[in-house]
């Protein structure tokens, strides 16, 4: 009988790397841009949240959400990254749980936590690509992966050709912005891609700003001195978030506290 006992309880044993998801829980970058494109967008002001940072901070995080859903005329919430801390499919579903309480779709990038212990395999499940680009009335957004740390910084991230393709790619001349966690004046940005980025972004006159998290701080700057604004959210341990009002030629962006 122990001998029973033992084995039932061997073939149930946790296991924090697996990977195990509810069919909500999976292809939500898909499902939440559909989500949103069925949206219209709005005709004067497009008002969006961006955050990041939530890890292990789940009241903080609860907070947030509470906060975000009494702002009025959001179209969508952009996280930016460190979803998880530790890579592990049980924080991503915990944060999703959270996420999912927001009145409007959330959309997020990578960030370099979430791609500890099997975490890249846990994104690519629930979210889908780490690099990907969306249009929404007079503005593109592109989603690239910039953890160059996790990489070994091996010249591949970020993916610096596809992000040009995707500038390039603007038959409607849409203005453009850029959004990935780690901010390439970080010391977890591959140093060898560090100006080729700011370059990049600098010499296509459509890109209007750069938007990053990782620090757990806010920044706004232009860093370069080149003509782009970088600008970096700070964490839910701070009880912080950004948000950023969009129109045909111009953008503000206010910084909240919750």
């Amino acid at each position: 009988m122990a001998g029973l006992i033992l084995l039932v309880s061997a073939c149930f044993e946790y296991n924090p790397n697996q990977i195990i998801l509810d069919s909500d829980e999976k292809d939500l970058t898909v499902k939440n841009l559909q989500k949103i494109q069925a949206e219209e967008a709005p005709e004067d002001t497009m008002r969006f949240i961006f955050m990041g940072d939530t890890q292990r901070f789940y009241d903080e995080s609860d907070d947030f959400v509470n906060k975000a859903n009494s702002v009025k005329g959001l179209s969508f919430v952009i996280h930016g990254g460190d979803i998880s801390d530790f890579g592990l499919s049980q924080e991503y579903k915990w944060v999703n749980k959270i996420m999912s309480k927001l009145y409007v779709p959330y959309l997020t990038v990578v960030g370099n936590h979430d791609l500890l212990a099997n975490g890249r395999k846990v994104y690519k499940k629930m979210y889908g690509e780490s690099n990907y680009s969306f249009e929404y009335g007079n503005y593109k957004f592109i989603m690239i992966n910039t953890n160059s740390r996790e990489y070994d910084f091996n010249g591949k991230i970020p993916d610096l050709n596809w992000l040009q393709n995707e500038i390039e790619d603007n038959p409607n001349d849409l203005n453009i912005i850029v959004v990935s966690h780690v901010p390439p004046f970080d010391g977890d940005f591959d140093p060898e891609l560090e100006h080729d980025y700011a370059d990049l972004l600098a010499t296509h006159p459509k890109v209007v700003l750069s938007l990053h998290a990782h620090t757990h701080s806010f920044l706004d700057k232009e860093y370069y001195n080149d003509g782009i604004r970088y600008f970096v959210t700070t964490a839910m341990l701070h009880r912080g978030f950004s948000l950023i009002k969009l129109w045909d030629n111009g953008l503000e962006i206010e910084q909240m506290e919750f």
